[in-house]
């Protein structure tokens, strides 16, 4: 499972541990995610993180 890193804020997004005060379970992979998701903490798109 991979880490994906805001590139504006720096807000750590990791598949094993998802994101479930987001609504994100466990194990959710990041190309599984909603294409309208956003950075909770500065609401940037998909498409400015990087993975790690």
């Amino acid at each position: 499972m991979m880490k994906y890193v805001c590139d504006a804020c720096g807000w750590e997004y990791d598949e094993e541990a998802g994101s479930p005060e987001n609504g994100i379970a466990p194990g959710t992979k990041f190309e599984d995610l909603p294409e309208d998701f956003e950075c909770p903490l500065c609401g940037v798109g998909k498409e400015f993180f990087s993975a790690q």
